[in-house]
């Protein structure tokens, strides 16, 4: 991808996008797409036809999605895929239709069957039932990964997926409505802390294992995928190694100064049980993440402490 490409990145102000485009720039990218488009809709065919058309990119990062944890899927499904499957339709299109050089969808762990077996290679896609309380999410994001192989069957067009486990960092949403469970349980573990709370209550037993990637390691893997792979088959993008909620949430509490007790609200959902990506493709390409999860979890909370100052 030469320095000089025009760089499209969908999604650029967001947890994802916005640490594609540091890591753009401190490689030095030096012509990015990523100024405000006032008003426009993603969601709406004809407006991103027209973007594609005036600024004609050459290169395209798909990191805008409608994203949430359990509650916001559980509450909010028709949302989660109509938005979802709006965006990437369009985007998808308009590359092909625009000549675009290569493209890059980014889908999430959430694609795979409930029960797959662990850790979950690329190939176990489409080969169980998904995870009822982010079923409609899943499904568009499926929608996407198989758009661009059949973008690329039909049409040739050098379309590939990437599947990041869960990821967490800089930008990240901290709404306790709407946010994943890392930036939830962070400003939970912080609250309690400066309000001298005897106790945080988390979800659920605590016992579902995760695998978490810190945004900035993922954003070097895609500009690595960018550079290096062209292939039809999607690749996982993770660390290989998972967490209890449990252990994950004393961990926060060690990094955030929390000294009380961790409760259980068992009226809760615990989710998929376990859910550890096979990242032995990628590795096996050259790639491998950098960041602790201590260390990452520390760069989330002094990133938090800054907006809330």
């Amino acid at each position: 991808m030469e320095k000089e490409a025009k760089i499209y990145v969908a999604g650029h102000t967001g947890l994802v996008g916005s640490a594609i485009v540091r890591k753009l720039e401190s490689s030095g990218y030096t012509n990015l797409m990523v100024r405000d488009y006032p008003g426009l809709d993603l969601k709406n065919q004809g407006e991103v036809n027209e973007l594609f058309e005036s600024e004609k990119p050459e290169y395209v990062i798909l990191a805008a999605a409608k994203v949430g944890g359990i509650h916001a899927n559980n509450i909010y499904p028709a949302e989660f895929i109509y938005d979802n499957l709006m965006m990437e339709s369009n985007i998808i299109h308009a590359a092909y239709k625009n000549d675009v050089k290569k493209l890059l969808f980014l889908g999430s762990s959430c694609i795979y069957p409930k029960f797959a077996q662990q850790p979950i290679k690329e190939e176990y896609l489409l080969t169980g039932l998904l995870e009822p309380t982010n079923e409609a999410y899943a499904i568009a994001k499926i929608a996407g990964i198989e758009l661009c192989k059949f973008y690329r069957r039909q049409y040739g067009c050098n379309f590939i997926s990437a599947m990041p486990t869960n990821l967490y960092g800089i930008n990240d949403n901290f709404n306790l409505e709407t946010s994943h469970v890392l930036p939830a349980l962070i400003r939970k573990f912080h609250e309690a802390r400066i309000n001298n709370q005897k106790e945080v209550v988390i979800w659920g037993t605590g016992k579902p294992k995760r695998e978490f990637l810190f945004v900035d390691d993922l954003a070097d893997a895609l500009v690595f995928l960018l550079n290096n792979y062209n292939e039809e088959s999607h690749l996982n993008i993770g660390t290989g190694e998972d967490i209890s909620i449990l252990e994950v949430s004393r961990l926060i509490a060690k990094v955030v100064g929390f000294k009380g007790e961790i409760t259980h609200d068992l009226s809760k959902p615990d989710g998929t049980p376990r859910k550890l990506l096979d990242v032995s493709k990628i590795n096996a390409a050259g790639w491998k993440h950098k960041t602790t999860l201590e260390e990452g979890l520390r760069i989330s909370y002094e990133w938090y402490l800054q907006q809330n100052l």
